[in-house]
């Protein structure tokens, strides 16, 4: 399988009035063609000068990147590279139409412009001056300047910034039906839920190091206790927190929650002395407290 991104051993240091900043600490990411990953962390955790290296943007100090199993130059002279960035802004006095036919002169191949609107659902702006546009709508046409090249490779930094609810559920619509032909996506998110919805796979990163890479799945279920809530009215809360595999339990009206280091054990154990319960379920550590807690501490330097 064609690889779509490798990251080697990358670093990357900036001098700044208050010293050195270590952006990068040497990273190790590899992203297999077809595959969408998100890139996850704070702010300052490196995902920006993570994709600005991985676009031939910047130069690492240290290690190796390979695009598609190119160099970065290589990959985009080539219109195997898409991408949607944070700065810069959409040419003036243009139609949103015009800009989009315009990026698609550029290339010996490009989609259907008419297609490429309708995928990045502005259509109905097509006409429409690139400074007049919403916040939303301008993002919206920085898709759709990213695809017409029809790349093998999007990248996305903070995609659905400025976008109301209804924008980013078009926006990843739109995403769904491009990395279904088997493109290769990766795009940083602060908005969790993106990641936890529509990412094959999240790679985790703060202080410049990967702290955690694998599906949300894996990711959250490396932090945090699950926890079982059921209807059990007027129970014993003791009895219920002394159950095997039970970690406490507090009373909610009617139902109990019992926070669990083994909510299997617990949930046999629960159901065999309290056959009444019912409405159970069990829910796992959400993506965002497994962001707080391996993202947050110092940055390993002491």
């Amino acid at each position: 399988m064609q690889t779509g991104i490798a990251l080697a051993d990358l670093t990357k240091s900036f001098d700044t009035p208050q010293g050195t900043v270590r952006a990068v600490r040497g990273i190790d990411i590899t992203i297999d063609a077809g595959e969408t990953v998100a890139l996850l962390g704070p702010n300052g955790a490196g995902k920006s000068t993570t994709i600005d290296m991985l676009l031939g943007l910047s130069a690492p100090d240290s290690g190796r990147v390979r695009v598609l199993d190119r160099t970065p130059r290589e990959a985009i002279d080539s219109g195997l590279v898409g991408a949607m960035l944070q700065t810069g802004e959409l040419v003036r006095d243009l139609s949103v139409r015009e800009l989009v036919a315009m990026m698609a002169s550029l290339y010996s191949d490009p989609l259907d412009v008419d297609e490429v609107l309708e995928l990045a659902g502005i259509a109905d702006v097509a006409e429409r001056r690139t400074q007049k546009l919403s916040g939303g709508q301008s993002q919206r046409v920085r898709l759709a300047v990213a695809l017409v090249s029809d790349p093998d490779l999007l990248v996305l930094d903070e995609p659905t910034v400025a976008m109301d609810v209804e924008g980013r559920i078009a926006f990843w619509t739109a995403m769904r039906a491009f990395a279904s032909s088997g493109k290769t996506v990766l795009f940083a998110t602060h908005y969790l839920d993106e990641a936890d919805d529509y990412a094959d796979r999240a790679v985790l990163m703060a202080h410049g190091r990967v702290v955690a890479d694998g599906p949300t799945t894996e990711i959250k279920a490396r932090v945090g206790n699950r926890r079982i809530r059921a209807t059990l009215p007027d129970s014993d809360l003791d009895a219920l927190g002394a159950l095997p595999g039970v970690v406490s339990a507090e009373r909610r009206g009617e139902a109990v929650v019992l926070t669990c280091s083994d909510s299997d054990a617990a949930v046999r154990a629960l159901l065999a002395g309290n056959p009444a319960a019912r409405d159970i379920e069990i829910t796992g550590a959400g993506l965002e407290e497994a962001f707080i807690e391996l993202t947050t501490g110092d940055d390993g330097d002491a």
